[in-house]
């Protein structure tokens, strides 16, 4: 399986909740229907806008089989696995129900904050165990540690099961160094949905987004067009849409994409704790945008 078929939007799903915080698979139908109408190029299931740190393991793999079932081979699809026991994580790749799955996305130990060496330590027995292609998830703003240019571009080149990042490091400069410098069959994508136009005029293939939940159609253009070179009609959906990007970031993930999407009678407004929903003042200029 070539690393291209994840160029483009991939969407980072949230998880829909009712009420009573059960887990709400209707919602969880009309979600992934309608990001695939909307025109993303594969879906990511389990990630951490989908709120996973507050699911058990069996919740996940209900997550996981029923995404399965509902995109029906439609789009490739992504599962997020990872952690901060390399052994529990290669553990794990035992449990989950892969068939169907393209590949895993694993984010770089968070909270024991290990050295560059142990981040390329941890990405290669991953690699080793692996059963599928792996996308490494950089993240520094919920790990603690910024993966250097110089580790992406050593695991691109050891670690064959490896064959993509999403890079959330808001640095346009280090996405440049890791481009220049990794192999051209390695697939840099974007973790940042403010910065995806300035970097695929750098070379960055892709997003995985959380906006594609909810801004679907407009995000998708965007990006799209922007693949395809035509940086002044993309330049003008982007600037149409920040303030709308920034908004839903404005008060926490998935707090703000939750609230638009309760707006679109897509999902309730429900998290469980410790997320909880934006604050009144981040509504008000939500709505507002929304109007607008």
């Amino acid at each position: 399986m070539h690393a291209n078929i994840f160029r483009g939007v991939g969407v980072a799903l949230v998880t829909p909740f009712t009420a009573s915080r059960s887990i709400d698979y209707l919602a969880l139908e009309k979600l992934i229907n309608h990001v695939i109408d909307g025109g993303v190029d594969f879906l990511v299931s389990l990630g951490t806008t989908g709120e996973t740190p507050t699911l058990s393991t069996d919740e996940k793999i209900e997550i996981l089989e029923f995404t399965k079932k509902i995109n029906n081979k439609r789009l490739p699809l992504v599962c997020g696995i990872g952690g901060y026991n390399t052994l529990e994580v290669i553990e794990s790749f035992a449990k989950y129900p892969l068939q169907d799955v393209d590949a895993i996305l694993s984010v770089s130990p968070f909270y024991s904050k290990p050295s560059q060496e142990g981040i390329y330590q941890h990405f290669k027995a991953l690699s080793e165990a692996s059963p599928l292609p792996i996308i490494a998830y950089n993240v520094p703003g919920r790990t603690g540690v910024n993966m250097q240019p110089a580790t992406i571009v050593r695991i691109a080149n050891d670690c064959e099961k490896v064959i993509a990042i999403k890079d959330a490091c808001g640095s346009v400069a280090q996405n440049m160094e890791v481009i220049k410098n990794a192999p051209s069959s390695f697939v840099v994508l974007s973790g940042d949905d403010d910065l995806v136009l300035p970097q695929i005029a750098c070379g960055v293939q892709g997003v995985i987004s959380v906006a594609a939940n909810c801004f679907t159609k407009e995000f998708c253009q965007m990006t799209h067009i922007a693949l395809a070179g035509m940086f002044d009609e993309a330049r003008a959906i982007h600037f149409k849409m920040l303030d709308g990007i920034n908004l839903l970031f404005a008060d926490g993930n998935p707090s703000g994409v939750k609230y638009v999407l309760s707006k679109m009678n897509i999902c309730e407004n429900a998290f469980r704790l410790p997320i909880v929903g934006v604050n009144k003042n981040v509504e008000e200029k939500i709505d507002s945008y929304l109007k607008n």
